[in-house]
């Protein structure tokens, strides 16, 4: 059953293992969720397989735009490559909002090896793009999809959280605790660029390791009482 009081996610580019991963675990935790795509057949037919992998009917499939106009938060989960131009096509609908990017700057073939546009962030750049009008969080980069959609799967890794606005952040920390899966404030949106290169690291180790899902998790602290 559904909460009322969780707000409407949007998942853009939820067709993808990252995207429909996240999808299937927040629908199964009682969220209402939609899952975006460019095409608006692909994201229903997503949608369906999703809703009988859980056993109910709870997400939808639209378009990018018109998930997003509906959504509380959006979570934008698209290749590199397809970040600004998604974006660009979603920014009015956007507006007053929380955008979680969990872009990671990859750069075939050489996955493995941190990459970063500029030496910099990617997700901070879509921020000084959008303006202070929407709240953009950085999350989820270093979350294996191999994991997502097993529900029996009890994560044994952590989720850093970036963004100005703090309040958003407990948000996305909310969501992300929702499923499993412990969460940290992790300072301003520039430090995403520290998450964002981690994804590399851990593709690395994954490599050499011979595992499909490295994590990571932090020591030494503890959560405040009542988080």
């Amino acid at each position: 059953m559904q909460n009322k009081n969780y707000p409407t996610l949007a998942v853009l580019g939820g067709t993808g293992k990252e995207g429909s991963g996240l999808a299937l675990r927040w629908a199964n935790a009682g969220y209402t969720v939609i899952l975006g795509s460019r095409s608006a057949e692909k994201a229903a037919e997503k949608a369906q397989e999703i809703n009988q992998a859980i056993g109910k009917d709870t997400i939808r499939g639209m378009d990018n735009i018109s998930a997003a106009k509906e959504a509380d938060i959006s979570i934008l989960t698209v290749p590199f490559a397809a970040q600004r131009p998604t974006v660009e096509d979603v920014r009015q609908a956007l507006s007053g909002k929380i955008l979680v990017d969990v872009t990671v700057p990859l750069v075939p073939p050489k996955v493995a090896q941190v990459q970063l546009p500029n030496g910099g962030s990617a997700v901070n750049a879509i921020q000084k793009f959008l303006g202070d009008d929407v709240k953009v969080v950085s999350a989820f980069q270093n979350i294996s999809a191999h994991h997502l959609k097993d529900l029996d799967y009890k994560f044994d890794c952590e989720v850093l959280v970036c963004g100005n606005d703090v309040d958003a952040c407990e948000q996305v920390i909310e969501l992300s605790e929702s499923i499993g899966l412990p969460a940290w404030y992790a300072g301003v949106l520039a430090n995403s660029v520290v998450t964002e290169g981690l994804t590399s690291v851990l593709i690395a180790i994954n490599r050499r390791y011979k595992v499909p899902s490295a994590g990571i998790r932090l020591t030494g602290v503890k959560k405040p009482e009542g988080k």
